[in-house]
């Protein structure tokens, strides 16, 4: 079961708004679905807020030490209330999903993120479960920096905020430890292709027709990738 929740993120105005700042975000609704204030608290390097939500203890948590050291932060509360690495659930901006995904892992590397990088250093451990809340990528390696401190475009967000509020459906499984039926409720299902219009009713046979066909020659016959 999820007993702490930390969304990633940058402090201060300038930050608020980028996409490095996703999770942040996730514990702002977070905070706000479960009528509780964040408050700063120094002892932990962040805001922190404690709710009581069907009948489990949950905390939250927004690093201030700036992305980089974001472990700094978790580590002390998670050790101050003795909560295990597999029961914090940790929220962040993820590259390799598009806007509107968010997928739900334990464990795994870093992949070059630097607050999840932090983490693995201050406890210690990568087995703790995140939230990979999709912002695209630029599609150039050199540009990933100034594309992660810059704001979504006002469609992106939508997205992101839409993949945040799936994400959060599934609170009662995640306070619970129901984390097979939690990824059912987050990870994003592709579209359904559309079905194929049914064969009008072939008409009956004349004398003289026959069942058999010419081959088409349009080039895009049999594949559907045209």
């Amino acid at each position: 079961m999820i007993k702490l929740f930390v969304g990633l993120g940058n402090p201060g105005a300038e930050y608020d708004h980028t996409r490095h700042n996703a999770g942040f975000w996730c514990i702002d609704q977070l905070a706000a679905l479960l009528k509780v204030p964040l408050l700063p608290d120094k002892n932990f390097h962040g805001w922190v807020a404690k709710a009581n939500y069907q009948g489990h203890t949950l905390w939250l948590l927004k690093p201030v030490t700036f992305m980089n050291l974001s472990g700094k932060s978790v580590s002390a509360l998670a050790r101050f209330y003795k909560i295990a690495p597999e029961h914090m659930l940790v929220a962040h901006d993820e590259l390799d999903l598009v806007p509107g995904e968010a997928k739900l892992k334990l464990g795994g590397g870093h992949a070059g993120h630097n607050g999840l990088r932090d983490i693995h250093a201050q406890m210690g451990t990568d087995a703790y479960w995140r939230l990979r809340l999709g912002i695209g990528h630029p599609g150039v390696k050199s540009e990933v920096v100034h594309w992660v401190l810059k704001k979504p475009a006002p469609e992106q967000r939508i997205l992101i905020d839409t993949s945040i509020d799936r994400s959060l459906q599934a609170l009662a499984c995640l306070a619970s430890g129901e984390m097979e039926k939690a990824m059912q409720m987050v990870h994003t299902s592709k579209p359904p292709r559309p079905k194929p219009p049914r064969p009008a009713a072939a008409s009956p046979l004349k004398e003289g027709d026959s069942h058999e066909t010419q081959p088409s020659t349009d080039p895009r016959a049999g594949s559907d990738t045209a």
